[in-house]
């Protein structure tokens, strides 16, 4: 799993997150490698037209009809959403809540990532069985120091909670990503897969970046 995180960055503002989606698209199936991309709220189902692999930045335990200006599982995946981020850490939400997403998804058929910042929240939301576990040290988080290289422990020791909590769940590891060498380090100490933001949306050149992502999956 190899997903771009569109955040609200100016480079991606407009047409752009478009392009960036396209470029995504061209070399997932160059490569063979899942990329999964999370454009703003309001461009997914537009990107979505195109990728059947377009993920939500971020979705609310609201209900289905009278609730303004939520974003619900049950509408987005009308629009061709296949899954979604939980809790990431710019955008944290109580356990609860966490839990009760969890839940829709799963009942949705819709992919699940919850996203924790240490070991001990790992091995916590394991135990409800989302489909991923997204490691990122909020302090690594756009620092260009990938949590591979700064804290390696970290992943090692969040495979080992995953696994002890369930036996389906996997890891994947972001923050500070920026090279293809990040990645394979990553993948080496267990990981399955890397969540990535400002590593490829910042990039001069989001193709070259991406395919040298990607080529650190295909070595694996």
């Amino acid at each position: 799993m190899f997903i771009i995180n569109f955040k609200n960055y100016d480079e991606i503002a407009g047409t752009k997150s478009v392009r960036l989606a396209k470029s995504a698209l061209k070399i997932s199936k160059k490569y063979k490698v899942k990329i999964v991309v999370c454009p703003p709220q309001h461009l997914m189902s537009e990107i979505a037209k195109f990728s059947s692999n377009v993920f939500a930045q971020h979705l609310d335990n609201s209900k289905i009809g009278s609730s303004t200006g939520f974003v619900i599982p049950e509408i987005v995946k009308k629009s061709k959403v296949t899954g979604s981020l939980i809790n990431h850490s710019e955008h944290r939400i109580p356990s609860n809540e966490i839990v009760e997403l969890v839940k829709r998804l799963r009942v949705l058929n819709m992919t699940s990532i919850v996203c924790v910042q240490d070991v001990s929240e790992a091995q916590k939301y394991a135990k409800l069985n989302p489909d991923f576990i997204a490691i990122e040290p909020p302090e690594l988080i756009g620092s260009g120091k990938a949590v591979s290289k700064e804290k390696p422990e970290i992943i090692t020791e969040s495979v080992k909670a995953v696994k002890k909590a369930n036996n389906s769940t996997q890891l994947l590891c972001g923050a500070g990503i920026v090279s293809g060498e990040d990645i394979a380090k990553a993948l080496e100490l267990g990981a399955k897969g890397i969540l990535v933001a400002s590593g490829i949306v910042k990039a001069k050149n989001w193709e070259k970046t991406i395919q040298e992502f990607a080529l650190a999956f295909s070595k694996k």
